[in-house]
């Protein structure tokens, strides 16, 4: 029995299905986490919603999608309570334009209004519910897994939301020790450089693992396997490569496969 978990896709559908169908996975057996961050950005964000909805729905004991901060703002935007998924940095006026066919064109709050109205009538009602049911974090007996961090000390149970999706705390990617938890959001090379070294754009740090290698043509989709840690990625040229991670595991990982059976 292993854990699959998969990075920030970001609306790179090629690149989810192509991670996929690399994946040894029992259905049965196995369990498939996504940490969040399905859309935005990427050339197909409805292609990767309509997919993972439909693996969820087909097991939902063994697929696992958790909310990302960008699924969050998709939502507050649909709510009339932030604008900010409309802001160029965001990328959230690709999904705008993939579910409703139309360019963002905001000078006025008469204009954003019908932005809203538009996305809100081109905006499959499965989607929404599907969004809106997304949980803030999975745990099973090798790790804790979340969008973006916890709370210093706390169970993700008892972490608030804006941790779970939004947080970058230099001290959590340093010194967390607690049960493993692997969690994406805050890419790669963003995130301290002791953790990054030889881990093929992943990070490992004491018990946090980071899973986002980030968003552009030259970066990978990665996904890792639990307890075994092994490592599966693919690119947006259809390359593709798995690893298995046996240097650079700290103790406190360690710990985990040898309760696995894998010591």
């Amino acid at each position: 029995m292993k854990t699959y978990i998969v990075g920030d896709i970001h609306g790179r559908c090629a690149q989810l299905l192509n991670l996929l169908d690399m994946l040894p996975r029992d259905p049965e057996t196995d369990t498939l986490v996504f940490l969040g961050d399905l859309i935005d950005r990427g050339a197909d964000a409805p292609g990767c919603v309509s997919h993972i909805l439909k693996l969820s729905h087909e097991n939902p004991e063994r697929v696992i999608c958790l909310r990302g901060n960008h699924e969050q703002m998709l939502m507050d935007f649909l709510e009339g309570r932030s604008n900010l998924w409309l802001t160029p940095v965001v990328g959230g006026e690709r999904t705008f334009q993939q579910y409703t066919g139309q360019s963002v064109r905001v000078e006025s709050e008469t204009e954003l209004e019908e932005m809203r109205r538009t996305f809100e009538q081109s905006f499959p009602v499965e989607h929404l519910a599907f969004m809106q049911d997304l949980p803030f974090y999975h745990e099973d007996e090798f790790a804790i897994y979340v969008h973006a961090g916890l709370d210093e000390g706390k169970h993700p149970r008892e972490s608030t939301p804006m941790s779970l999706l939004w947080m970058r705390d230099m001290d959590f990617y340093k010194n967390y020790r607690g049960k493993p938890c692997v969690f994406g959001h805050t890419p790669t090379p963003l995130l301290p450089l002791r953790g990054r070294l030889g881990r093929h754009g992943i990070y490992i740090s004491h018990s946090a693992i980071g899973l986002d290698t980030g968003y552009n043509h030259q970066s990978p989709l990665s996904c890792i396997s639990l307890p075994d840690f092994n490592l599966y990625q693919t690119y947006a040229d259809g390359r593709e490569e798995t690893y298995q991670i046996t240097s650079f595991i700290p103790e406190t990982l360690r710990e985990m496969q040898r309760k696995a059976g894998l010591g």
